[in-house]
């Protein structure tokens, strides 16, 4: 396993996610030819993981109202595989706040199978856009508090 560059000490990052995370099990659709995890799926694994941690938080449904300005955007979205996945295994995918912005946050993924063995990370940024203008729009104090409240 190669030295992720966001990642400075592995088993500490390990221990620094919280319960903040989804179950599932990988289809065989989202396998290729050879058997295992086609390596588009597991940004597919941090998109739903993204989108339960801001439903947590109460941000989606203000998000998805036709009526709020604010709107999320991904900015940029990283993977690194670490073990292969095969068809039918049961994975955990965890999302963290990494770093926060005035209007963006970084997140962090972890995806470990059954035994808790890491197989997937990943990091992405996340900013919030006004739908009208394209233009960044800051975070509100109560979602500051909400998006720090869960590291």
């Amino acid at each position: 396993m190669g030295k992720m560059n966001y990642i400075e000490q592995m088993d500490e990052w390990k221990a620094s996610f919280g319960d903040v995370h989804y179950e599932t099990r990988v289809r065989f659709c989202e396998t290729d030819m050879f058997g295992h995890l086609n390596n588009t799926v597991p940004f597919i694994y941090f998109e739903t993981a993204r989108i339960r941690f801001f439903q947590q938080l109460g941000f989606m449904s203000d998000w998805a109202n036709p009526l709020n300005e604010a709107m999320p955007v991904v900015a940029d979205l990283q993977c690194d595989f670490i073990r292969q996945v095969f068809f039918d295994e049961t994975l955990k995918v965890h999302v963290k706040v990494h770093k926060l912005g005035n209007s963006s946050v970084d997140l962090h993924y972890m995806v470990t199978n059954r035994e808790k063995e890491l197989c997937l990370t990943g990091r992405g940024t996340m900013v919030q856009l006004s739908k009208k203008t394209g233009k960044t729009i800051l975070w509100t104090e109560e979602m500051k508090q909400r998006l720090l409240s869960v590291q």
